[in-house]
């Protein structure tokens, strides 16, 4: 028996914005924008040079969390600083570090997520 047929679909359904979220913040790039804006608004051109990518790469992540609603952007001139939209995000991050350090990392171990694995999704940043 899967877990899956267990679970009434309604619950199911609840659990897709979840799901949705933490898919938005599971990749490491996501992860390091939102961790830099946690100090504050931000340029992508300042993102591409902190992280070392290409701007237009930066600007495709950002647009992600932009359109999950976590990141909101402030234009002054020719420019759009971005900002957390959602202080709770850190709140949340802050929560995953505490669980984190509870299991001694041991989701790094995980043989479909953790890292290193083969079900892990291999993006153009973490094949460098």
């Amino acid at each position: 028996m899967t877990i899956i047929s267990a679970v009434p679909a309604d619950v199911c359904e609840q659990l897709d914005p979840a799901a949705a979220l933490f898919r938005s913040l599971s990749d490491p790039t996501r992860l390091s924008i939102v961790k830099r804006m946690a100090g504050g608004e931000v340029r992508v051109s300042d993102l591409s040079g902190e992280l070392g990518l290409a701007q237009s790469t930066v600007s495709a992540h950002v647009a992600c969390l932009r359109e999950c609603g976590l990141v909101e952007g402030r234009a002054q001139g020719r420019s759009v600083y971005y900002s957390l939209s959602r202080p709770e995000l850190m709140n949340m991050l802050a929560q995953a570090e505490v669980l984190l350090a509870a299991t001694g990392n041991a989701v790094s171990l995980c043989p479909n997520y953790g890292s290193g694995s083969a079900g892990a999704p291999l993006t153009m940043e973490n094949a460098r």
